[in-house]
This record gives C-alpha cells, structure tokens and sequence, in this order.
C-alpha cells in the first residue's frame, strides 16, 4: 500500500517541476503564497494543515488531501487528530465526501505503512 505515497510524490513533482519551468509569473506567486500560508504564523503549523486538511476534504480535493495528510503525518499529527479533523470535513461537507474519507484513510495507513517498514 505504501506504493500510492510513492507514486503520488513523483507525480507531483514531476508535474510540479513542468509547470514550475513554463515560467508563468502567476502560477509562480500561486505557488509561493501556498507555501508561504502554512508557514508558522499567528497559528501553528499543525493547526494549518488541519484546516488544509477539512478545507480539501470538503472541496473534494483529493490530491490536496493527500498532501495536507502526508503534511501533517510529517508534523506529528496523530491518527486520531487527523480522523477528528476528517470528521468534522465530513460533517460540513455531508455524505459526499464520504468517498474522499475513504480514499484519505487509505492513504494514512500507507503513511504509517511507510514507518513500520523503515
């Protein structure tokens, strides 16, 4: 199962690397401001991803879900937190995500998959 971490962090940066290197001057800013929002600020990086987290859940983001979860596992973020986090995206978001709930713990265990084999 560990594959879909692997396999969803090549994807990425390799159609980052593309798109970073067309040199658009507002796909640049996009990215840059996204990185610069979950820096450490009034709020802690963890609570950011959290709220990443919901906010991609509840759009029904799925790469965005993943990458806000393998961000949080990689801030400490314990299972329990992630699943309250994921509770509450399913609760604003209704029965609609249920399907992006499965998908996001799948791939939480794969992230925990990921340390027992290290």
């Amino acid at each position: 199962m560990a594959d879909i971490v692997q396999e969803f962090n090549d994807y990425r940066s390799r159609m980052n690397e593309k798109l970073l290197a067309d040199n658009n001057k507002v796909i640049k800013r996009i990215f840059n401001l996204d990185t610069n929002a979950y820096m450490e600020g009034a709020l802690d990086v963890k609570t950011k991803e959290l709220l990443g987290l919901v906010a991609s859940a509840v759009l029904r983001c799925d790469d965005c879900v993943k990458y806000h979860l393998e961000t949080s596992y990689k801030e400490g973020i314990t299972k329990e937190e992630v699943m309250e986090a994921l509770s509450i995206a399913t609760l604003v978001g209704g029965t609609i995500v249920i399907p992006h709930l499965r998908r996001a713990y799948e791939f939480w265990e794969a992230l925990e998959g990921n340390t027992q084999a290290e």
